[in-house]
């Protein structure tokens, strides 16, 4: 991992096409704005795990589900939340 210390304004470039922008410090917290290709997606990491762990748990309810689709859906889940998911099954 990569940590910089960047001051409002400042910014970093990620390859030729991504540019992070820092906006402001908020006392606990940073505000940054992201320029990327439009097919580049960017989403927060808290909602792409609540989002895999929500249909890993519809998977799991479903009684058609096969073990090749919750393997499927599991596989989404960053490391970290895979293991969660896992004991809470």
């Amino acid at each position: 991992m990569l940590v910089l210390t960047r001051k409002p304004g400042e910014q970093i470039m990620i390859g030729d096409g991504i540019v992070i922008t820092v906006l402001e410090g908020r006392g606990d917290g940073v505000r940054i704005g992201i320029e990327a290709p439009r097919g580049v997606p960017i989403q927060r990491r808290e909602v792409i795990e609540a989002i895999a762990a929500a249909n890993l748990a519809a998977a799991e309810a479903g009684a058609e589900a096969g073990p090749d689709t919750e393997d499927a859906l599991r596989g989404l889940l960053p490391p970290a939340a895979a293991s969660r998911s896992d004991k809470t099954a």
